[in-house]
């Protein structure tokens, strides 16, 4: 794994690129937009609209558009952990927006939300006998054919658990619950330590992961490529090789080329 340095972004958390454009989202609702032309530069800067704010752990952009001649395809951010202090804690929830921009300005206007409806299930989503660190799970949408997968960290069985479904479309309603009998499929793959950014590429899920960085971190930063065919993980590849000790974030590819920026904004392009 190579890191070629392109810029410096705004921190925060996941993004994602799409017409040339590269949103990096806040887990307050924030977003900065730049164009892969000008990555130095923002572009514009909106807000996710009030009410229920996700913390764009993950963040992708699916297949379909909400209106014909959208410029931008459905946005899909997952709420993560914001809420874990709250009575309703809101896990396996992703909120779903319809992205319209007017010139250099951006607005969001919330379309769906999607539930895994399973999310409190011993055995399932969470460990059978202890509490996960994070129950929250994250979200990747595999365009090309219609899937919709949400995976989880399984602290007891030290392992992280993928479930696909098929992508929910709008016409199914403003908001979606996924239950047990909507799984397409269920694996377990390796332990994901502080599951982060993702997105999907060629049969893949591409997870960063990590808490806190800095050199000899219980739970380093590092990218998984867990491989949706063959149900199994194709690599563990560590950032610390790269000079990289920062939590990371933001990861996509776009036109071929993989996108990964750590917290703190530092943008680069990957090399396999």
């Amino acid at each position: 794994m190579i890191l070629h340095s392109i810029g410096t972004i705004a921190p925060g958390q996941d993004g994602a690129i799409w017409g040339g454009f590269l949103f990096r989202f806040h887990s307050r609702g924030n977003c900065t937009v730049y164009t892969l032309a000008d990555v130095t530069t923002p572009y514009a800067t909106f807000r996710l609209p009030e009410g229920l704010i996700p913390h764009s752990n993950a963040v992708v952009f699916g297949s379909e558009y909400a209106q014909p001649g959208d410029e931008f395809p459905l946005l899909y951010s997952n709420i993560y952990n914001n809420y874990s202090q709250a009575d309703d804690r809101l896990e396996g929830v992703c909120l779903v927006y319809r992205l319209v921009r007017e010139n250099t300005t951006f607005s969001a206007t919330l379309a769906q939300r999607i539930t895994v409806g399973f999310a409190d299930k011993k055995g399932l989503w969470r460990s059978e006998s202890q509490e996960d660190r994070r129950p929250y799970g994250n979200f990747v949408i595999d365009r090309e054919n219609g899937k919709y997968y949400a995976f989880t960290m399984m602290d007891q069985a030290s392992s992280t658990r993928v479930f696909a479904f098929d992508l929910p479309r709008l016409t199914d309603g403003e908001r979606v619950v996924l239950q047990e009998t909507h799984i397409l499929d269920r694996f377990d793959v390796p332990y994901s330590h502080f599951i982060q950014g993702a997105c999907f590429h060629d049969g893949c899920i591409y997870s960063v992961e990590g808490f806190k960085g800095g050199k000899g971190a219980e739970n380093p930063p590092a990218l998984r490529i867990i491989d949706t065919v063959t149900r199994e993980q194709k690599a563990c590849l560590y950032f610390e090789t790269c000079g990289v000790d920062t939590e990371p974030e933001l990861i996509d590819v776009y036109d071929g080329t993989i996108y990964f920026s750590d917290a703190p904004g530092r943008l680069y392009r990957l090399e396999l």
